[in-house]
């Protein structure tokens, strides 16, 4: 396979952001299987840790610079993107399938000829095409796929590829300012939600299943949430009944996560929500079934009535934190 392999990084309030180093470390395995040079590019105006990409194995970041492109803009991002994979004879550009990473790699796509594979969650090889696998028809069945184009864009499910522990190694940062930016739209202003952590981030998670019985009965999710300083998840079966939000939705429909805690009250334990989460550090089970299957991949488990269990766990860690 000739060409690099060119990754954009998403920056937000400039910093990295944590799919990126995920998707810098897959695009650095993709190099030393194929034996092509690896390389990076990031759209804004200032970033604070771009040198730590040199800890996931790309030594060359490229950093096109304008106060104007704080903000993502569609239009001038994906030019600046494509007109550089085509100078450094880019063959694979990967992103991170995140919200920005959803919208910019078909305009980058359209603007370098090239084929496009979206939503990945395992690479193979055949020789030196790689194999894609995505998700289908609802998390039901899984797609494998080879992208015969010369010019492949791949966006890579976060918390799916581990970035893994960094090295101490820096990264060789290339600053290329942009005079005038090709802003034909641009976003003036981004608004985070106060209080409330996205479950794709965060450290610690509590969801919540069907075994709540009702949607009033989230308030010990919250309750739990809060005393952990944790975001709040829910099965896919608690969102299609309406209970929450898809937003909250962890599993392989919704958002896949890898945190440091993960802790599923009233989940039985899914196929489709064991593929979204099974790869947390610790996993910490509350259902009234024993034999649920969350127990298999659960470190540790209570089974009980978690409408008595919660509470009491909550009463404990205020405790213990007092």
């Amino acid at each position: 396979m000739a060409g690099k392999i060119l990754v954009f990084l998403e920056q937000r309030n400039g910093e990295i952001k944590k799919a990126s180093f995920e998707a810098v470390k897959a695009a650095s395995a993709i190099a030393d299987k194929l034996s092509i040079e690896a390389e990076a590019v990031t759209v804004g105006s200032e970033i604070s840790n771009l040198e730590n990409v040199g800890g996931y194995g790309i030594k060359k970041v490229t950093h096109f610079k304008n106060s104007e492109l704080a903000n993502y803009s569609n239009s001038a991002y994906s030019k600046l993107v494509a007109d550089f994979a085509k100078e450094i004879g880019a063959g694979i550009i990967l992103f991170s399938n995140t919200s920005l990473g959803k919208d910019l790699a078909p305009f980058t796509a359209v603007k370098t000829d090239a084929g496009i594979a979206m939503d990945i969650t395992v690479i193979d090889y055949d020789g030196n095409d790689l194999i894609l696998t995505r998700p289908i028809f609802a998390g039901k069945a899984l797609l494998e796929l080879k992208v015969n184009s010369p010019v492949k864009v791949i966006t890579l499910r976060p918390n799916v590829f581990s970035s893994g522990e960094p090295s101490n190694d820096k990264a060789e940062i290339e600053v290329k300012d942009v005079s005038s930016p090709d802003l034909q739209t641009k976003v003036v202003e981004l608004k985070k939600s106060k209080g409330k952590l996205d479950v794709a981030e965060a450290d610690i998670i509590v969801s919540g299943g069907r075994g709540l019985k009702a949607p009033e009965n989230f308030h010990l999710i919250k309750d739990l949430a809060e005393v952990l300083g944790a975001a709040q998840g829910a099965s896919r079966a608690a969102v299609d009944a309406g209970w929450r939000p898809h937003s909250e939705q962890v599993g392989q429909t919704g958002k896949t996560v890898s945190p440091t805690l993960y802790v599923a009250v009233g989940i039985s334990g899914a196929i489709q929500h064991l593929a979204g989460m099974r790869s947390s550090k610790y996993i910490v089970a509350i259902n009234k079934d024993k034999d649920a299957p969350i127990f298999q991949v659960a470190d540790y488990g209570i089974a009980g009535d978690a409408f008595e269990i919660v509470p009491a766990l909550i009463e404990e860690i205020k405790r213990v934190k007092s």
